[in-house]
């Protein structure tokens, strides 16, 4: 596997050991190839990370091998990487990374980190997310394509609410479509805005398109998480390395992009080319002029609770019991026992 390298990335110096370890096998990339891809689109991910509480999802004998997510840093955190104290719904908390340089991503690669999963928030305002963000999941029967018609109704509808969002592959078989706002709501609002715009996306495509939390329920359609803006829920970020043996990336797209992309024409390999080419598509998500206000959709969620007595949707199973949440059983379950 070779003897420990160091790298310049930025102003750093970053030591990666055992750099020729193979974690990808059927590919053939090694912990370097890894490295060096970070540092190719280190502008890009940075964008996507910089100052957020950041969860490690590490795979330190590759991706055939144990993995794990790390979400307290290390005893032996570089002291020019800093952190950010989160609360979990337990009560718990846990001090996370915040990268604020590139290298921080390349020592998370050093420890096997391969997808990188920033929280919507940044760490000077932990309590008021700054990103809305939606997770449209193909469910058994559907795939990508479903996914991309369900965006382009999506597309609209943001924009019909003052919302301009931002799509990205998730590296799977979905696409995610981030919102820059106003930090200026707590966690349970920003929820709130998700399922709203999920019903209305329901509403709209009531054939391809679910807002129904329990699987039973959901068929074949395209499903709108809104439990991905519940607090302690991430999204793996734009240029994270997921780990399937093909070693695909989540990648940025422009949304005239996204009727011809594919998620396996972006991977380990190809995305530094895209990167040199093009840049970080989604640079402007950072600029002032692009950060949106909530106030229409959360109007839309007040006319769902008021002339449609459309409330609270269930969290998640690990979730506390929120306040106005609806019976956390499936609808199946909950008959049997009538």
């Amino acid at each position: 596997m070779g003897e420990a390298v160091e790298l310049t990335v930025g102003d750093r110096t970053v030591r990666l050991s055992n750099p020729g370890k193979v974690y990808f096998p059927e590919r053939g990339f090694t912990k370097l190839d890894i490295a060096q891809y970070y540092i190719a689109v280190g502008d890009g991910i940075l964008r996507a990370l910089r100052d957020r509480p950041t969860t490690l999802e590490r795979y330190p004998d590759g991706v055939t091998g144990e993995s794990f997510f790390q979400k307290r840093a290390p005893k032996n955190l570089p002291d020019w990487i800093p952190t950010g104290r989160i609360r979990f719904p337990s009560g718990r908390y846990a001090d996370e990374i915040c990268p604020t340089e590139p290298a921080a991503v390349v020592w998370g690669a050093n420890l096997g980190c391969l997808t990188f999963h920033p929280w919507p928030v940044r760490r000077e305002d932990l309590e008021h997310p700054d990103e809305l963000r939606i997770d449209l999941d193909p469910q058994p029967g559907t795939d990508y394509a479903d996914a991309v018609r369900a965006a382009h109704e999506l597309h609209d509808l943001l924009e019909e609410l003052g919302l301009r969002g931002w799509p990205k592959t998730s590296g799977g078989r979905g696409l995610h479509v981030f919102v820059p706002i106003s930090p200026e709501w707590n966690f349970t609002q920003v929820r709130r805005a998700a399922i709203a715009i999920a019903r209305e996306l329901e509403r709209r495509m009531p054939e391809q398109v679910t807002s129904k939390w329990w699987k039973e329920e959901r068929g074949e359609k395209i499903f709108v998480d809104y439990n991905q803006t519940a607090r302690d829920r991430t999204i793996a970020c734009a240029y994270s390395i997921r780990p399937t043996p093909q070693a695909p990336v989540s990648a940025p797209l422009r949304w005239d992009e996204v009727p011809d992309a594919r998620p396996e024409d972006f991977d380990l390999g190809t995305m530094p080319a895209r990167f040199a080419e093009v840049g970080d598509v989604h640079a402007g998500m950072d600029d002032p002029g692009s950060v949106c206000r909530l106030d229409a959709v959360l109007e839309l969620a007040a006319r769902d609770e008021l002339q449609h007595g459309l409330g609270d949707m269930p969290y998640p199973p690990d979730h506390p019991k929120m306040p106005g949440e609806p019976l956390r059983v499936q609808p199946s379950r909950a008959k049997r026992t009538e």
